[in-house]
């Protein structure tokens, strides 16, 4: 049962209002003022609040704004109830976070849609989807629905791509979104000398090709090529262009949704500007262990060529080589078969990684 605070200080319109919730199998709590039902938001911990704008003691607007400051209390949708419809109490309350308005005195109709739009659309924003085909294709369901679009759901299906193939180069016009279904795939920016800069490794539940979309470029930033045999889906830009630039709240959404790398990219850039060569080796060791791409012993994970390693820290292919020389006699890490790398001191990596 969903539970609603209704903080109205006129006791018939607050009887009267509650005694339709309450009809309407809401669990409600009433307050009689802007301060009892900020106490009341924070123990009551209700699905929804309807709030008077004009109160003793606390108004509406001081109400929004004080619940909106608090973590456990800002995420609450938040109706105004008001006998005021001058077009600057309006402004002032969306300013303040307001959800929606009704105008006193309402039906029982517009307010039952009202709170019932309002939780829906809640659950929608509070909903975490699966980060994989059928999340991709659970959301475009619901956010249409959010959106009252008529519903997106496709039938995506994978692409095989053997080792070494390209899925897109760097320059090439940007209209698809890429998901790994399964293998391993790296993206990398071309250099002026002609050499790579990996900017990632991707795995089984990343995207790819999102910064050139999501940046509105008209071409991809990096290219992608196959380091594993990789099955992969493609997701036109067309499916999802209503939903990523017709509202704000649903785009932030599918932005967080598909950033998968966007922070370790972050990262590994500060990583190759301030650490040194041996903590840089550490980091892309340990980031590589954690993605699957290489394994503990005895088991063995993906072929790293030492060129692509040298590209994601940064540093000269020799240069790369000879530190991993320097790990492999410390005993931090083994070789297996066709050379591929085997983490055998997990501990010690993350000491060399974390040194100042």
């Amino acid at each position: 049962m969903k539970k609603i605070l209704l903080i109205e200080d006129n006791k018939d319109v607050r009887d009267n209002t509650a005694d339709i919730l309450e009809l309407s199998n809401y669990e409600v709590a009433t307050a009689e003022n802007g301060r009892v039902g900020v106490v009341k938001a924070t123990t009551f911990k209700p699905d929804i609040i309807l709030c008077d704008i004009m109160m003793p003691l606390m108004d509406g607007y001081e109400v929004l704004d004080m619940l909106g400051k608090e973590s456990a209390t800002a995420g609450i949708p938040f109706i105004f109830l008001t006998a005021k419809s001058e077009k600057n109490d309006f402004r002032k309350g969306m300013t303040l976070g307001a959800d929606d308005y009704l105008t006193k005195p309402f039906e029982e109709k517009d307010l039952l849609e009202a709170i019932e739009s309002r939780l829906k659309k809640n659950n929608f924003l509070r909903k975490e989807f699966a980060k994989n085909i059928a999340g991709i294709n659970d959301f475009f369901e619901e956010a249409s629905q959010y959106m009252n679009l008529d519903t997106i759901s496709r039938d995506y299906r994978t692409k095989s791509y053997k080792k070494k193939d390209f899925i897109f180069m760097e320059g090439d016009a940007a209209h698809t979104l890429f998901f790994v279904e399964s293998g391993t795939v790296k993206t990398y920016k071309a250099t002026e000398s002609g050499k790579e800069f990996v900017t990632g490794i991707h795995r089984a539940g990343d995207f790819m090709g999102q910064l050139s979309l999501m940046n509105h470029r008209a071409s991809y930033l990096e290219s992608a090529t196959v380091m594993e045999d990789a099955e992969i889906y493609h997701i036109p830009k067309s499916d999802f262009t209503p939903l990523l630039y017709g509202n704000k709240e649903v785009s932030h959404k599918f932005m967080d949704m598909i950033s998968n790398n966007l922070v370790e990219m972050q990262e590994q850039l500060v990583t190759m500007a301030y650490s040194s060569v041996r903590q840089r080796v550490a980091k892309a060791l340990l980031s590589l262990h954690k993605k699957g791409v290489i394994k503990d012993p005895p088991e063995e994970g993906t072929d790293v060529p030492r060129e692509d390693f040298a590209g994601m820290i940064g540093t000269a292919t020799e240069t790369a080589i000879r530190t991993l020389s320097e790990f492999k006699e410390e005993g931090l890490i083994t070789m297996g078969r066709a050379r591929k790398i085997l983490i055998s001191d997990k501990e010690r990596l993350q000491q060399i990684a974390d040194a100042g």
